[in-house]
Parts: structure tokens; C-alpha cells; sequence
């Protein structure tokens, strides 16, 4: 049920913002163990329900998420209830203020549940790092079959959506740490334009590319979020599909049920009179490796602000790097090789870091906006990633299609789109800076014409 049906049930008497809210902690208590996506539950969310049934009976609810639950990823700052990064080193440390996002959901009327499970550090700590794993949470599952992994950075969001843990779920994406965990564990995912939502009070790696966004089970789901956490005011309606061109890239290597499940999205958009056109990303390496290097440099410096706003945490790098090597359990799995590159990264006014990054930039949006231009197209449909592997299992497999967006800066979403046996398959769309609102419009639409959204069953492995 989306958020539009619970607020007009709500309206009819039908049920409360309580009732929903216990249903939630009780789901959670009763499938949070086998999951593992939620870090921390707020004391206090059956009063910030109670609130909102107050104001529903004075008919003063304040916004489309009144009475709404919504689990925040544990990078994002809430004065109530610790923000650790998935990091022991800030395990127990509450931030002295809510970050913008938190304190427009609280303005909006959500009930902030709590906190949800991420890979730690926004997977900026290692190369080699496991997703869906942090110091603090251990490992989340992927809801589908729980010995599968859920993706990151923003897994326990993307996995609490799916599992009913909550009406809504925020995340954030750096380079497909939205989109990826929304695919592999079947619900929306959306990436709005760098800078639409504001980014103080969460902990950084860039601020060229990271961004908060909405993770749900409906399209309408997110843009009733974006609605509160930017100024847009987005249409709710889908337009219609019928002569919109949408280019399709295909990418290379992904696998037999990937193939399929873009196949029956274009095959749905066709039918619903929209025109697919075949086209090709080029230089997606490239502009990888050069923001990837860019966000070393980029790194320190943000991230060391923002431990600076913390009190009683490390506030250089170079502390969170001791207290690893000191700790028992932070490289119990994997070290922190991205954390040491970083602390010797050349200094901002580095011309080869310019270079990277202004590089990057101009790659992934002359990609995308020459692309659109050249065919006349409204969006991009692309996989977003193969079906979900094996935690602890090599990844070598996978497609990316996260990159041109996220490093231009524009935004994607990603939807459901298939299944590979009992895992959820996810595409893209995306479109170039600004066009937000289109974007959900277009995505509210394939929706409605591919619906192939399951609830998962928490299988603990594969059928034989």
C-alpha cells in the first residue's frame, strides 16, 4: 500500500499513524533479526505517531508524509539517536543536530523511526570491502535470500523497504549507492540532481557527486519524499508513455536473466506506444578512474569537517586509520586501503586532481546529453546491475550503469524490472540535470505499464 492509500485510509478512520507505526516496530522485531538492516529504533516514534493522529483529527497534518514512517541511513545525522558511519570509532556518538534532511522529514510530520545499516563509510574504507557490512551492524541480508547481498552503500535501506520495515527509507549515493541496493533488492531507488537535497550534517566523500535520496516501493512513494526533502512540487500522475523515446543501453556482460528482464521493459514501453533506441554509453572507464581518483583527494578534507562537527569521535583521518589497526573487528574482514591513499592525496589546488575531476564531469555529461541530444530521447534505460551474488562471493559479473549519472551529477532512478529465478533484477532511467520532475513522471509510467514487483520471502539460500 502506497503512502497516498495509507493517508486516505488514515482520513477514513480506517487505521492510525500508531497502529501503523507498531506494525512497523513489530516487523521489525519479528524479521530484523534475520535481516539485519536497522541499527537503532527511536524511543520515541510511537509519540511522534501520536502527534500526527493529534493533528490528523484537527486536520492540521503539515505534509504528504504526516504520520509516515521513514528509516534514515546511519550516515545521515540525527541529534536523538547515535550516527556511527557503520563505524565503531563513533559508535555511541549522537551529532549535536539533525542533518537538513532529518529535520525536514521531522517538519514534514514523518515518524523517524530510526536508523538503518550501511556498507561502512559509504564503501570509501577499502577496495576489497564486503557490501551491506559494517563494524557496527555486521552483515546485512538481502531480503530475497538472506545469504545473497544486498548491494551498498545504503543496504539496510534498500533491504528494510523491501522487507516492510517501513514506509520509506533515505539513502545515499556517492557513485550507485542508491541505485544498486534498490536492484538488487527490488524496490525504487531514486538519485535526484547533486544538490537539489541538501547534504549538510551527512558524513561526505564528495561534494561533486554525493547526494540523499528517497528508497520505496513505488515511484509516487519517492516523489511524495522529494516533495519534502527539496522544493520541487512533483506530479504524482504518470504521463503518458506514447511517443516518448527512451534510448536503450544494453551494456555488455551482463547475464541471461539480465538480458531478459530489459527486454520485457522495452517490450513494455513499446507497447505502451513509447520508442526505444538502441544507443551506447562510451568512456565510462575512463570517467570512472578519474572520479575515483578525484574523490581520494576530495575525501580528507570534506570527511574531517564533518568529524569536526562531532563531538567525542576522532576528528582527523589519520585517527580513524589508528583506531582501525587498533580495533578487533574493523579489519577483521578487510582493511582500509582507500582511508590510506587518502591520507597521502595531493591537496585540492593539485592541477592533476583538477584535471580528474573537471575531466570526469565533462566525460559523463557530454555521454549522457550528446546521447539525448543525438537521438531526440526524453531518458536512458539501462540495467542497473545483475542479479545479487553470493555474500562473500567474487563480484567480477556485474554491470554498471550507476557511473555517467552519478559522476555528471544527474539523475536516475532505478525500478524493478524482472527476476533472475528468486532475485530481483532492476533498470534505470536517467535524463540529464534538472529534469527531476520529468524523470518520476517517466518512471511513474513504466511502472504502471511493467508492474512486476514481488514481496520478498526471506529465503535463507537458493533452491536446489
Amino acid at each position: 500500500m502506497g503512502i497516498q492509500e495509507l493517508q486516505r485510509q488514515r482520513a477514513a478512520g480506517k487505521t492510525t499513524a500508531v497502529e501503523l507505526t507498531r506494525a512497523h516496530l513489530d516487523r521489525i522485531d519479528q524479521v530484523d533479526p534475520r535481516l539485519r538492516a536497522v541499527l537503532a529504533v527511536a524511543p520515541d516514534a510511537v509519540e511522534q505517531a501520536r502527534a500526527s493522529d493529534e493533528r490528523a483529527r484537527a486536520g492540521t497534518l503539515i505534509g504528504p508524509l504526516d504520520g509516515v514512517t521513514v528509516l534514515v541511513k546511519d550516515n545521515i545525522d540525527t541529534a536523538d539517536l547515535p550516527t556511527t558511519v557503520g563505524s565503531r570509532a563513533l559508535a555511541g556518538s549522537r551529532p549535536t543536530s539533525d542533518a537538513e534532511v532529518v529535520r525536514r522529514l521531522r517538519a514534514g510530520g514523518a515518524v523517524v523511526l530510526g536508523k538503518t545499516n550501511l556498507s561502512e563509510w559509504a564503501n570509501f574504507r577499502s577496495m576489497n570491502s564486503v557490501s551491506g557490512w559494517s563494524g557496527v551492524g555486521g552483515q546485512t541480508n538481502n531480503p530475497f535470500v538472506l545469504d545473497h547481498n544486498p548491494s551498498g552503500s545504503s543496504s539496510g535501506s534498500a533491504a528494510a523497504v523491501a522487507a516492510g520495515l517501513c514506509q520509506v527509507a533515505i539513502g545515499t549515493e556517492t557513485n550507485g549507492s542508491i541505485v544498486s541496493p534498490a536492484s538488487y533488492c527490488g524496490i525504487v531507488g531514486y538519485k535526484p540532481t547533486v544538490g537539489l537535497v541538501s547534504g549538510v550534517g551527512i558524513a561526505p566523500i564528495s561534494d561533486h557527486q554525493d547526494t540523499a535520496g528517497p528508497m520505496t516501493r513505488t515511484v509516487a512513494d519517492a516523489a511524495l519524499t522529494m516533495a519534502v526533502l527539496s522544493d520541487l512540487r512533483l506530479p504524482l500522475d504518470p504521463l503518458s508513455l506514447r511517443g516518448k523515446r527512451i534510448g536503450v543501453w544494453a551494456l555488455s556482460g551482463s547475464d541471461s536473466s539480465t538480458d531478459r528482464a530489459v527486454a520485457a521493459s522495452v517490450r513494455a514501453l513499446i507497447d505502451a506506444g513509447a520508442i526505444a533506441v538502441e544507443v551506447d554509453i562510451r568512456g565510462v572507464a575512463e570517467m570512472d578512474e578519474r572520479s575515483w581518483l578525484a574523490m581520494v583527494t576530495e575525501f580528507t578534507p570534506l570527511l574531517e569537517a564533518y568529524l569536526r562537527t562531532r563531538p567525542g569521535v576522532p576528528h582527523t583521518l589519520a585517527e580513524l586509520v589508528e583506531f582501525n589497526r587498533q580495533d578487533d573487528v574493523e579489519l577483521s574482514l578487510f582493511g582500509q586501503e582507500l582511508f590510506e591513499l587518502a591520507l597521502d592525496a595531493p591537496p585540492l589546488t593539485d592541477p592533476v586532481y583538477v584535471l580528474n575531476r573537471t575531466t570526469a564531469a565533462a566525460l559523463a555529461r557530454d555521454a549522457i546529453d550528446d546521447t539525448l541530444a543525438e537521438h531526440a530521447l526524453d531518458a536512458i534505460l539501462a540495467p542497473t546491475d545483475t542479479p545479487a551474488h553470493v555474500t562473500g562471493r567474487p563480484e567480477d559479473d556485474r554491470v554498471n550503469s550507476a557511473t555517467p549519472a552519478a559522476v555528471a551529477g544527474y539523475p536516475s532512478v532505478t525500478l524493478p524490472a524482472g527476476f533472475g529465478g528468486s532475485l530481483p533484477i532492476g533498470v534505470s532511467l536517467f535524463t540529464t540535470a534538472g529534469h527531476d520532475v520529468e524523470l518520476l513522471a517517466l518512471a511513474a509510467a513504466f511502472e504502471q505499464v511493467h508492474p512486476v514487483a514481488r514481496v520478498p520471502k526471506l529465503l535463507p539460500t537458493l533452491p536446489m
